[in-house]
């Protein structure tokens, strides 16, 4: 079910390439790398839940904003965008299982 949520959020993402702003390319590419990490991460582990996913990726985005790598509104439009793709992405695995 990771990999399902994984795909749904890539997917999301790649879409905004053809019609997102600066900000939306910009979270897009810097939570698809927390994204990819976490799910890395979370393969080691059998049958991981998604919230699993959605803590280790906050996580990683913590890690990030402690080390001062994004601004205070990059924080804001990274950590809503992954918010509201998870939540679409979750919504839309359970409907299809």
């Amino acid at each position: 079910m990771i990999t399902d949520i994984e795909q749904h959020i890539l997917d999301s993402i790649d879409k905004t390439v053809e019609h997102g702003s600066e900000d939306e390319l910009f979270a897009g590419g810097y939570l698809r790398g927390h994204l990819t990490l976490a799910v890395a991460e979370l393969e080691q582990i059998q049958d991981a839940e998604p919230q699993a996913l959605k803590l280790q990726v906050e996580q990683s985005l913590s890690q990030a904003i402690k080390a001062g790598e994004l601004s205070p509104p990059d924080q804001t439009l990274v950590t809503q965008l992954w918010e509201d793709l998870y939540q679409q992405a979750v919504e839309a695995t359970l409907l299809v299982k």
